[in-house]
Formats: structure tokens, sequence, C-alpha cells
């Protein structure tokens, strides 16, 4: 499902316009990006959890070439499913 179908899902269990629902699904992305980017996490009962983890720099090997490459240190998003969620997903 990509983003375009996502938002004809919700719409047509909200009853609400394509419209109002692409405004809502990119309300909700924004609004847990935005909290990300803070360092917050995200829980969301039932479905799961967002959270920011930092991964330290390390080397690596370029695998074409075998030369030794500096991987820098960065945050990168992380998702937990929830019990509710793996329990739907395996019903």
């Amino acid at each position: 499902m990509n983003k375009n179908e996502l938002v004809s899902a919700v719409a047509d269990k909200a009853g609400i316009s394509k419209g109002d629902a692409a405004s809502a699904v990119d309300a909700v992305f924004d609004a847990i990006q935005d909290e990300l980017k803070k360092g917050g996490d995200i829980r969301l009962v039932g479905f799961g959890s967002f959270s920011v983890s930092r991964r330290e720099a390390s080397k690596g090997r370029n695998p074409s070439t075998g030369a030794e490459v500096d991987i820098p240190a960065r945050n990168v998003p992380k998702f937990s499913a929830g019990k509710g969620l793996k329990d739907a997903v395996n019903e």
C-alpha cells in the first residue's frame, strides 16, 4: 500500500473526502516526524511505538574494492509493533 492508497482507505473508513483524509494522514506523519526529530518517542497503545536510537560511528568495508570506510554516527528511527498489531497480523 502506498500513500495514495492509504489516503483512500482512510477516506472510505472515516466517511470523509480524500482531501480531508490526505490532510489528516500528512498531519499524523508530520507530528510523528517532529517528535522524533526532538528525540522523543510516540507510544500508541495496541499499535506500536516509534523511537529514536543512536548508532555509533563504525568502520565498514567497500564491497567492491575492500577499502575500509568510516561510517559516521547518526540517529535512526525505530518502530516496535504492539501486541494488538501483532495479534491482528497473526489472525
